[in-house]
């Protein structure tokens, strides 16, 4: 009798973790048989426990906050995505033995903008708040879609700039601080920071949206965030956290591991429905 194939997610805290549910849901969508548990592992012994898993019979590994840098520094190959981003969620035991590390946040972040909302990114003007792992993990994604500039804003100026800097060969993006945007328009803004799950928001001006312009937050939770709050009172056409955009992540590292292409549209209807 073959074993079952065995994949998890690990992270530091994991306990609120939706991704055993998403992925055991495209499993018996799609007939798969596999394992797929949450583990926590702080960073110190990410590498050793990495190690045991695919030791011990895994075949894949999706990883979260704060291990995605650690992740992409294991990997023995990685995708073109995971080069650019400097960081990985999803790691594949490859038939030689090897580890391929790629990132699949900005394709599941561009799927639910672009098709379960339909919102268009071409020429459009974007403002991503945060210059931390988040926001490296899809600007490529992003600027695949050709918007006409992209801005980055951080509270350590350097920080944004020098993240621009990396990615200013696919396209126009510059970095700055929270000043230098007051008086500037934008027609999607990414929240890529976690304070909005803190109550907190990086400052923003009331007018710095522009008309049908829509808000995202990259954090999810049962009740609408911070941030979401904050566009729908500034007049957002559209504002949601990224409960799509984790369902359309985990269904591309399904894809990269199965070979098999889980439809998402169900499965975030019932996450959905089970919000408090």
């Amino acid at each position: 009798m073959n074993a079952i194939d065995q994949y998890a997610v690990f992270g530091h805290p994991i306990n609120h973790s939706k991704s055993p549910r998403i992925h055991r849901l495209f499993a018996a969508q799609t007939q798969q048989q596999l394992c797929y548990e949450a583990q926590d592992v702080p960073a110190g012994s990410f590498t050793s426990t990495v190690d045991t898993f695919f030791r011990h019979g895994g075949k894949g590994l999706n990883c979260t906050v704060p291990l995605k840098e650690l992740a992409w520094q294991c990997a023995d190959k990685l995708s073109q995505l995971a080069q650019f981003s400097k960081a990985v969620n999803t790691l594949t035991l490859q038939e030689d033995g090897t580890l391929l590390g790629d990132n699949t946040d900005g394709t599941g972040l561009v799927t639910d903008l672009t098709i379960n909302h339909s919102i268009s990114l071409l020429n459009s003007r974007i403002l991503i708040l945060g210059a931390g792992g988040a926001s490296r993990g899809i600007i490529g994604p992003l600027m695949e879609k050709s918007p006409a500039h992209i801005v980055i804003a951080n509270r350590t100026v350097e920080k944004a700039i020098t993240l621009s800097n990396e990615f200013s060969l696919l396209g126009d993006i510059s970095g700055c601080g929270y000043d230098a945007i007051a008086n500037q328009q934008f027609d999607l803004i990414l929240n890529a920071t976690s304070a909005s799950l803190t109550g907190k928001l990086p400052p923003l001006a009331d007018n710095i949206l522009n008309e049908n312009g829509c808000c995202y937050d990259l954090a999810y939770s049962n009740q609408p965030t911070t941030f979401v709050k904050w566009g729908t009172t500034h007049g957002a056409e559209t504002s949601l956290d990224g409960l799509g955009m984790l369902v359309e992540q985990a269904a591309e590292a399904f894809y990269i591991w199965r070979d098999v292409r889980p439809e998402t549209s169900a499965v975030i209807e019932l996450l959905n429905s089970e919000r408090i």
